[in-house]
C-alpha cells in the first residue's frame, strides 16, 4: 500500500510538473512574443511620426494630420521658405567670392602665379554644373509626388559643399564642392520656382517679384560680409556664418508642407460624408437590389490580365502625352524669347560684377568697403521688382519687360563718360548704377513669371497636354540655364572687351545687347489674356 500510494504520489506531480512547465514555457513565448510586437509597434509608431514629419505626409490619407499643418502648409510659410532657399544660394555663392583667392592659397597651396586660373576654373564648375543639373532637377521635380524631397536633396548637396569649401585642404575638393553647389542651385531655382507657381496661383509675378528681392539682397549682403569677416576674424568664420543661414533653411524646409499634400486632410470631411451619404441612400446599394458578387469580380480584381494591361497602357499614354507637351513648350516662341531676356539679363549684371570692381579701383582707387557701397546703389533699387511682377500678373509680362529693356540702354551706353577720379563722374556712375536698378527688375521680373503664363495659355489650348503633375520643373529649369548661361556669357565677354577696348566699349555693348532683348521680347512676346478662353489662348500660346 505504502509503494502503490508512493507510486501513485509520485505519478501524479511528475505530470502535473511537466504539464505546469509546457503551459509555463507557452506563456513565457507568448509573452515575449506579446512583448516584442509591442516594442515594434512602438518604434514603427515612432518611425511613422518621424517619416510623417519629414515627409509632410501620411501613410494613409485617413491617419491623423501633421502636427501645425495650417500653418505648415500656409502661402507665407512655403514663400518664405522658397525665397529663404534662394536667398541661402545666392548668399553662399557671393559670400566665398572675395574668399576664395586666399582660400586658393592657404588652404589648397596653390602657387600665386596659379590662383587667377584656378579661380576662373571654379566659377566655370559652378556655372556648368548649375546648367546640367537644372533640367535633370526640373524633370525629377515633375515626376515626384512632392516637390519637397527634391528640396531637400539640394540641402543636402548644399551642406556638403559647404563643408567641402569649408575645410577642403587640396584643388580637387574644391571643384568637387563648386560642383555639388551647382547641383543645389539647380535644384533650389528649378523646383523652388515652380513649387511657388503651384502655391500662388494667379499672384505668380508678385512672387517673382520677391524672388529677385531675395537674390538682390544676398548679393549685396554675402560679398560684404565674406569680406569683413575674413579680414577680421579668419577663413573659417566666414563659413560659419554660412553654417547659421542653411541651419534654418533646414528647418524650414524640413517643417513646410506643400498645399497639394495638405489638401488630403483640409478636403476629406467634404468629400467624404457626401459620398457616404449617397451610398447608403442609394438604391443600387439597397440589400435587395445587391448586385451578384460575380459581376463585380472581374472589375475589382487587380490580377486580372486585361486590368494590368490598360493599366500599364494608360502609364504609357501618360509618359507619351508628357513627352508631346514638353516638346510643344520647348517649340514656343514666347518661352525662347523670355528665355533669351532672361540670359541677357543675367549677362548684363554677372558681367558687371566681374568688371566694376576692378574698374572703379584703377579709375577711384576704392577700396572693396566702398565697392561695396557702390553696389548698393545697384540693388536697394530692386526691391521694386514686386511692382513689376504685379504689373505683369495684370497686363502680361511683353509690355513691363519691354519697358524695362528699353530704358537701360540709355543707362548703360551713359556709364562711357565715367572715365575720371573727380567727385561729377563718381556720383553719374551712382546715379546711372541707381536708375538700372530700378529698370532692371522690370526687364526680368516679368519674364520669370511668363514662363508659367506660357504653360497657362498651352494648358488652355490643349487641356492636359502635360499631363497630371505638368511640366513647370522643366521649365523653370530651363529658366536656370538660360541664366547659368548668361552667368558664363557675360563675365567672359566683359573681360574680353575690358582688356582689349576698355570700358566704354563694354557699356555700349552691353546697351546693344540689352536693344537685342527689346527686340525679341517686342516681336515674340505676348500679353496676358484677360480671360481663359481657348480661341484667345491658341493665339498667345504661339
Amino acid at each position: 500500500m505504502r509503494n502503490t500510494a508512493r507510486h501513485k504520489h509520485s505519478r501524479i506531480p511528475i505530470r502535473s510538473r511537466w504539464q505546469t512547465s509546457q503551459e509555463l514555457g507557452r506563456r513565457w513565448h507568448t509573452a515575449a512574443a506579446g512583448t516584442f510586437t509591442h516594442r515594434n509597434i512602438r518604434a514603427m509608431a515612432r518611425f511613422g511620426y518621424v517619416r510623417q514629419f519629414l515627409s509632410g505626409g501620411s501613410a494613409e490619407t485617413t491617419g491623423k494630420p501633421p502636427y501645425l499643418l495650417p500653418f505648415r502648409s500656409s502661402t507665407t510659410l512655403i514663400a518664405i521658405t522658397v525665397n529663404l532657399a534662394i536667398f541661402t544660394d545666392i548668399f553662399f555663392y557671393g559670400l566665398i567670392v572675395p574668399v576664395l583667392p586666399f582660400a586658393l592659397s592657404t588652404q589648397a597651396n596653390v602657387p600665386e602665379d596659379e590662383v587667377q586660373y584656378w579661380v576662373s576654373i571654379l566659377l566655370a564648375a559652378y556655372s556648368a554644373s548649375l546648367f546640367v543639373s537644372s533640367p535633370i532637377a526640373g524633370i525629377y521635380a515633375d515626376h515626384t509626388s512632392s516637390r519637397r524631397w527634391p528640396l531637400l536633396l539640394g540641402l543636402i548637396a548644399l551642406a556638403a559643399s559647404t563643408l567641402l569649401l569649408a575645410f577642403g585642404n587640396s584643388i580637387g575638393l574644391f571643384v568637387l564642392g563648386r560642383v555639388l553647389q551647382g547641383l543645389s542651385a539647380a535644384v533650389v531655382w528649378s523646383v523652388g520656382c515652380a513649387l511657388l507657381v503651384d502655391t500662388m496661383g494667379s499672384k505668380v509675378g508678385v512672387a517673382m517679384g520677391y524672388v529677385s528681392i531675395s537674390m538682390s539682397i544676398a548679393l549685396l549682403l554675402a560679398p560684404v560680409i565674406g569680406g569683413v569677416v575674413y579680414s577680421n576674424v579668419g577663413y573659417h568664420a566666414a563659413y560659419y556664418v554660412a553654417f547659421g543661414v542653411v541651419g534654418l533653411d533646414i528647418v524650414l524646409r524640413l517643417a513646410m508642407i506643400e498645399k497639394k499634400v495638405a489638401r488630403q486632410w483640409i478636403r476629406q470631411p467634404e468629400t467624404e460624408n457626401p459620398q457616404i451619404d449617397v451610398e447608403k441612400t442609394s438604391p443600387a446599394n439597397a440589400p435587395g437590389n445587391e448586385p451578384p458578387k460575380h459581376s463585380t469580380g472581374i472589375t475589382e480584381a487587380p490580377a486580372v490580365d486585361p486590368v494590368v494591361d490598360r493599366e500599364d497602357d494608360g502609364s504609357e499614354k501618360e509618359e507619351k502625352k508628357r513627352g508631346r507637351g514638353a516638346i510643344a513648350l520647348l517649340k514656343s516662341s514666347r518661352l525662347l524669347a523670355a528665355l533669351y531676356g532672361i540670359l541677357v539679363e543675367s549677362g548684363i549684371l554677372i558681367g558687371f560684377d566681374a568688371t566694376l570692381a576692378l574698374f572703379v579701383r584703377k579709375v577711384f582707387g576704392w577700396n572693396a568697403t566702398a565697392v561695396a557701397v557702390l553696389f548698393l546703389a545697384l540693388f536697394i533699387p530692386g526691391l521694386i521688382a514686386p511692382l513689376a511682377g504685379w504689373l505683369s500678373d495684370k497686363y502680361g509680362a511683353k509690355w513691363p519687360s519691354f519697358a524695362g529693356f528699353v530704358l537701360t540702354i540709355p543707362i548703360l551706353i551713359s556709364m562711357r563718360f565715367v572715365t575720371d577720379n573727380t567727385i561729377q563722374h563718381k556720383v553719374l556712375l551712382g546715379f546711372l548704377l541707381a536708375l538700372a536698378g530700378f529698370t532692371l527688375p522690370f526687364a526680368m521680373t516679368p519674364l520669370m513669371a511668363e514662363i508659367s503664363y506660357v504653360i497657362e495659355a498651352k494648358e488652355a489650348e490643349t487641356p492636359g497636354i502635360f499631363g497630371e503633375n505638368g511640366v513647370y520643373g522643366l521649365a523653370y529649369g530651363l529658366f536656370n540655364m538660360s541664366f547659368a548661361l548668361g552667368g558664363i556669357i557675360g563675365p567672359i565677354w566683359a573681360g574680353y572687351v575690358v582688356e582689349s577696348a576698355g570700358w566704354g566699349t563694354l557699356t555700349w555693348n552691353f546697351g546693344l545687347w540689352a536693344a537685342s532683348a527689346a527686340v525679341v521680347v517686342f516681336i515674340w512676346g505676348a500679353n496676358k489674356p484677360q480671360s481663359p478662353v481657348v480661341e484667345d489662348a491658341r493665339t498667345e500660346s504661339t
